[in-house]
């Protein structure tokens, strides 16, 4: 009896040491070096597969420009139909990036789909050693989610396949996601939404692609929203679509304890046959209407003409006003 109180007394003592030294979501994530000139940094495609005139040259000569060394997978420009390759072939050239001590930076060539395919196939040991930075959007929110869930920062950023030089767009989120790998300061030009809803708040900002991040639900790679400022944008989708992503997270209790809401690009919406009746943005509003968080619109965010950088899982100070609209990084946003 006396052993068996022993061991109680233990398991009581152990189990509260355990919860008390766990690591808040909220407390700052791991955040890789920055890079610096001479750097290499790994180009891979874990999702869709690239046309043979991907400008993937062109987004080696931009690195190279910068100071850094460049190694693209073997199978980048694989066609694997659908993919990049086969699974395997997708996985081992992502392993590999992770595994590499030599590689600081992981920049995705496109999205697509297919990396939810993999993810689960990927060793994240050495790279808890040897942290580095994941670059990209769209079908890699996949990264994104799980690397947050990790406790890593990561990049939502245009990728290597987009590197068209003449579009301003481009150019401006080329220079936005060159300012999150070297820690420079990011400033972002949010024009002032009539559908934005005031207020304020301080937290960490996650998210990514709205679809994908419908997919992760009931998965290890969901995202934990409590006190965190939620990052939405998407794609070819019709507004019922739309509708009925943003309830599934919101059934999901994404927006419970959420600090509040950023919309990026809601791009090429699709028409259907019977009119939906609400604008996007009112959409958006309908569903969240039972929280009082700060709302968003507009942000220079996704698969619009202009995809600027976003450091996921940074805290940010977020402020919306009629007239002022301000997202700035906070806890050493820039260095």
């Amino acid at each position: 009896m006396k052993n068996h109180l022993t061991w109680l007394v233990l398991f009581y003592v152990t189990t509260l040491f355990s919860q008390s030294t766990r690591m808040p979501m909220s407390e700052e994530l791991v955040r890789p070096p920055y890079l610096k000139a001479g750097d290499t940094v790994a180009i891979v495609a874990p999702a869709g597969v690239l046309q043979s005139d991907t400008p993937i040259p062109d987004a080696k000569e931009l690195l190279e420009s910068w100071g850094l060394h460049v190694k693209i997978g073997p199978n980048v420009f694989t066609d694997g139909k659908h993919f990049a390759g086969s699974d395997e072939q997708r996985t081992n050239d992502f392993q590999m990036a992770l595994d590499d001590d030599s590689v600081k930076a992981i920049w995705a060539a496109r999205g697509g789909y297919g990396t939810v395919r993999i993810i689960d196939k990927l060793d994240f040991s050495k790279f808890k050693n040897n942290p580095k930075w994941i670059a990209g959007y769209s079908d890699i929110t996949v990264l994104h989610s799980h690397m947050n869930t990790l406790g890593y920062e990561t990049i939502h950023s245009v990728m290597g396949g987009e590197m068209d030089r003449d579009s301003v767009g481009v150019q401006k989120s080329i220079t936005t996601l060159k300012k999150a790998f070297f820690g420079k300061e990011l400033t972002y030009d949010i024009k002032p939404s009539k559908y934005n809803r005031a207020g304020t708040a301080k937290a960490q900002i996650v998210g990514g692609n709205l679809s994908i991040l419908q997919s992760l639900l009931g998965s290890q790679s969901q995202l934990d929203t409590k006190d965190k400022i939620l990052f939405i944008e998407e794609i070819g989708e019709y507004k019922y679509a739309i509708d009925r992503m943003l309830h599934a997270l919101k059934r999901a209790g994404y927006f419970e304890n959420c600090k509040g809401l950023v919309v990026g690009g809601m791009t090429k919406v699709k028409k259907n046959t019977t009119s939906y009746g609400l604008s996007i943005e009112e959409l958006v509003l309908n569903v969240v209407k039972d929280y009082d968080f700060p709302v968003l619109f507009d942000f220079p965010a996704g698969h619009g003409k202009v995809n600027e950088a976003i450091v996921m899982g940074r805290e940010v100070e977020l402020i919306v006003e009629k007239d002022k609209v301000e997202m700035n990084y906070l806890n050493g946003g820039a260095q």
